[in-house]
């Protein structure tokens, strides 16, 4: 498995070039600190310092995701999602805030961005939502992934993102995508939701586990609906896919 040097599996773009993702924070020691994280993954970072310059920066970067502070010496971070999301439509935005505030992180979410941490944080969370955020939008890819999983009559195509049951297309959200992925990676085997919460979601959902079984329940009506069930309950222990019997 290729791995980066802090010894998690090496994620890149699904062309196999680096991923490329943007900081913009103020604070020079923090960005650096940042920057110097994300570049440990093998990722191609640049940083920058308020909006405007984030703006020029993104424009030439393209990148794939940015980690934003919400407090800019120029325009607020908001200001700066809503002008990035018109040079880069589908990137993935991690806001960065001091403020712990439920209405600053709805107004977070209602802006258009993917996720938030507040501060002080750690490196490792804020590396951990980036890869998963990644992931989720299929931005990125695992180098060790192949491109096509077949479980029985069940069988997904990574690089197109296409999922089919014997031989018909089944319609599924990035997360369901990212959930079912996991599950046919691992046939057979019984897994916890702690596993699934790590694995699809990248960090721990402080005991909201009820959002594994939330999106069982989606991807059950999508993949069993209407056939031999492959999707099952291992009560207390977890979820197991399996080819159906018949």
């Amino acid at each position: 498995m290729n791995t980066t040097r802090s010894g998690r599996p090496a994620l890149t773009r699904p062309d196999g070039t680096p991923l490329r993702v943007l900081v913009v924070d103020d604070d020079p020691d923090l960005a650096e600190v940042l920057t110097g994280a994300l570049r440990y993954e093998g990722w191609q970072v640049r940083a920058a310092g308020d909006g405007a310059s984030a703006l020029t920066a993104a424009r030439d970067l393209q990148p794939d995701a940015v980690v934003l502070d919400v407090m800019l010496p120029d325009i607020d971070g908001f200001a700066v999602l809503r002008a990035l999301h018109a040079v880069r439509p589908g990137v993935c935005v991690l806001f960065l805030t001091a403020r712990d505030a439920v209405e600053d992180r709805i107004a977070g979410i209602t802006a258009g961005g993917d996720d938030y941490v507040t501060k002080p944080f750690s490196l490792e969370e804020v590396v951990a939502r980036l890869r998963g955020l990644l992931r989720r939008a299929g931005l990125a890819r695992q180098l060790d992934e192949g491109p096509r999983l077949v479980v029985g009559d069940l069988a997904m195509d990574e690089e197109a993102r296409e999922v089919t049951r014997a031989g018909e297309l089944i319609e599924l959200s990035p997360t369901e995508f990212e959930l079912l992925r996991f599950l046919m990676r691992n046939p057979r085997r019984v897994l916890s939701k702690a596993q699934i919460l790590d694995r699809v979601w990248s960090y721990d959902f402080g005991g909201r586990a009820h959002v594994v079984e939330l999106y069982i329940s989606y991807l059950r009506k999508k993949v069993d609906a209407g056939r031999e069930p492959m999707i099952h309950t291992v009560r207390g222990a977890g979820y197991v896919l399996k080819p159906a019997t018949r």
